[in-house]
Order: structure tokens, then C-alpha cells, then sequence
């Protein structure tokens, strides 16, 4: 109940910071509550929810929103049907799939040792937690992979591939997921009644990719559509890292991205030591699912959105949650540092700017 009660609180507090932010308390009209959390990709999932694949306006700009999985799009129709409005239904969404989330991210930790209640609180107060408030797919992966994992800890994996399966449809790191989870299940379990189970997530997968085939006659449409719409193709680690030096001290860069550029580099780090401490450790499940969604984002022409890609690294999160429990002054010296880059990501969003 603790994880839950810092997950609700954290989100309360966020309401309020922008309920403040825009004037509803002192003596604005408010209109733009509501309406500052419509921006970015947020429009994007609105779009396949509302429209489709394939049917979305002409005048729409973006034609490549194969390049978005359709797990939250899917979901955020059917909150619709019961919430008028597309914008509260994927803040409704990320909600409750955020506290399903927490919950076994609690539980998780504490099968390692660690103090679960940290672990939920670190997560609430990351630079780049908008992103689990917002109508974005990240709350709703998580809801999804931290069970699956912790099903897959405790030994059912059927359950452990049913829920990983559904993380495969909320995002393309469902595949790396999918694939730390055979590692983990080559090294802890080898029970050969569960490997049936185990190809779900890569059944999901395939239908997909199948239903795109269908729309467009190309197997690899997800694939084309991120270089297509947002430039991402396959490149050296060093030659992603160089683009986003030179991108981050590029002249007349708007300060938001500036930071989101630098930040990234940082974020890469971030990942690299994650997957040191999981080998350390003899993680290899952790380390395999982690490495893969880094090797990924840091081998794209430029790095993109791998400030809310640490958010999906659960890991990340238990091992953080292990260093506070053995040494308090860590998670202070985190919510120190950590809290007031939030409530700028929070505001940044809210004013339509680039948050990461």
C-alpha cells in the first residue's frame, strides 16, 4: 500500500504544481489544464486511436504513425468510450497503468533486498516523470513489464509471457524484453513446459508486423516509418554519439533541446552502468533486456527520447532502491537533485515546449 499511496501522492502533486502553474488557484480561468497535457506524441496516439492506421485525416502531417505501437492506442479507445475527452482518457490510462506499475516495481525490489517504497519513490521523482503522467505509452509498458517480470522471478511464466506479450504492443522495447526474458529463463529455470509460453511475446510481435504488411504491402513498415518520419537509422555508436555532441552545442539551439541533448549523452551512461552493475551482479536477464534497449537508442543517427526510455528500465530503479536502502544519504541527495528537475520537465511539457 505504500507504493501506491507515493504513486497517488506524487501524481497529486503534479496536478496541483499545474493546476498552480496555470492560474486555476489564483484567480486565472483555467481553461488550459486540460488542454496543456494535448501536445506531442500525445496527438500522435490520439490520431491512431481515433482514426486508425489508416484512416486518419488527409491534412494530417504525420503519415508515419506506423511507427507507433498500437497497445496504448488500443486501450485509450476504450477508456474513451466511458471519458469524453481524448485528452483525460490517456491521462485516466497512464494513471491506473502507472499504479499497477508501482505496485510489483515494489515487489520487485524487495525479491532483491531493497526497500520497494524507495524504488516507487526514485521512479515518481525522475527528471523525465511527466512522461508517466501524460497520454503517453510509457506508464502503460510498465504496467505490463514489471509484472511480467516479477511473474517470471516467481516462477510463472506463462503469466511472465502473456504480460511481456503485452508489452511487445505498447513498444518496440516489449522485443528486448521478450528477449531478456528467455535469457532469464535459460538461466534460472529451463522448465520446458513454459517454452510454448515463451514465444507469445514474438507471436505479438509478428502480428504487427503482419497487420502493417497488410495496410501498406511492407513487412518492415515500423521499421521505415522511424526513418521515414523522424530520421532514426542504423549507424556506429560513435558516429550517434558524435551527431549528438555536435547537436547539442549546434548554434541557435533552443535551450530545451540543448538540455534534452546533453541529457541523453547522460542517459546512455546511465544505461551502460546499469548493464555493468546486472553483469556484476550475474543479472543476465536484466543486463540483456537493458543493453538491448541501449545498443538501440545509441546506435540511431542521432540519440531521441532516451531521457523517457530510463523510465522502462526497471532495473535501474531496483538497483537505485538496493544503494538507498543500504546508504539513506543516496535517496536524499536523489530527491534533491532530482525533484526540482521534474517540476521543470512537468511545466516544459505543459507549455507545449520539448521535454525530452
Amino acid at each position: 500500500m505504500t507504493a501506491l499511496r507515493t504513486w497517488v501522492a506524487s501524481r497529486v502533486a503534479v496536478a496541483v504544481l499545474v493546476l498552480a502553474a496555470t492560474q486555476q488557484v489564483f484567480g486565472g480561468r483555467g481553461e488550459g489544464w486540460l488542454a496543456g497535457w494535448d501536445s506531442w506524441d500525445v496527438t500522435l496516439f490520439r490520431k491512431i486511436a481515433e482514426f486508425g492506421y489508416d484512416g486518419y485525416p488527409q491534412h494530417y502531417p504525420d503519415k508515419d504513425i506506423a511507427a507507433f505501437f498500437p497497445g496504448f492506442p488500443f486501450v485509450l479507445r476504450v477508456v474513451h468510450a466511458v471519458v469524453p475527452s481524448w485528452t483525460a482518457a490517456g491521462l485516466l490510462v497512464s494513471f491506473l497503468a502507472g499504479a499497477v506499475a508501482v505496485v510489483y516495481l515494489s515487489r520487485l525490489a524487495e525479491l532483491d533486498g531493497a526497500d520497494g517504497s524507495r524504488a516507487v519513490l526514485l521512479l515518481a521523482l525522475s527528471p523525465y516523470a511527466v512522461f508517466l503522467a501524460v497520454g503517453y505509452s510509457e506508464s502503460l509498458f510498465l504496467a505490463c513489464a514489471v509484472p511480467g517480470w516479477y511473474a517470471a522471478r516467481r516462477g510463472r511464466w506463462e503469466a511472465a509471457s502473456l504480460l511481456v506479450a503485452g508489452a511487445c504492443l505498447v513498444r518496440i522495447s516489449g522485443l528486448f524484453l521478450a528477449i531478456g526474458l528467455l535469457v532469464l529463463w535459460a538461466t534460472t529455470s529451463r522448465e520446458r513446459r513454459a517454452i510454448p509460453w515463451l514465444a507469445a511475446p514474438f507471436v505479438a510481435l509478428i502480428g504487427y508486423m503482419a497487420y502493417l504488411h497488410h495496410l501498406s504491402g511492407d513487412w518492415l513498415r515500423w521499421q521505415h516509418a522511424q526513418a521515414e518520419g523522424w530520421g532514426r537509422h542504423l549507424t556506429s555508436p560513435w558516429a550517434s554519439l558524435r551527431a549528438t555532441w555536435d547537436a547539442a552545442h549546434s548554434a541557435g539551439l533552443s535551450a530545451e533541446f540543448r538540455w534534452s541533448y546533453d541529457a541523453q549523452i547522460v542517459c546512455v551512461a546511465v544505461g551502460v552502468l546499469v548493464v555493468a552493475v546486472s553483469l556484476a551482479r550475474k543479472e543476465w536477464g536484466e543486463a540483456v533486456y537493458v543493453g538491448l534497449s541501449v545498443a538501440a537508442l545509441a546506435t540511431s543517427t542521432v540519440y531521441l527520447s532516451i531521457e523517457r526510455a530510463t523510465l522502462l528500465w526497471f532495473p535501474l530503479w531496483v538497483m537505485l532502491a538496493r544503494w538507498a536502502s543500504a546508504r539513506p544519504w543516496l535517496q536524499w541527495a536523489y530527491v534533491a537533485l532530482a525533484t526540482p528537475l521534474m517540476v521543470t520537465g512537468v511545466l516544459t511539457f505543459h507549455d507545449g515546449r520539448w521535454a525530452g
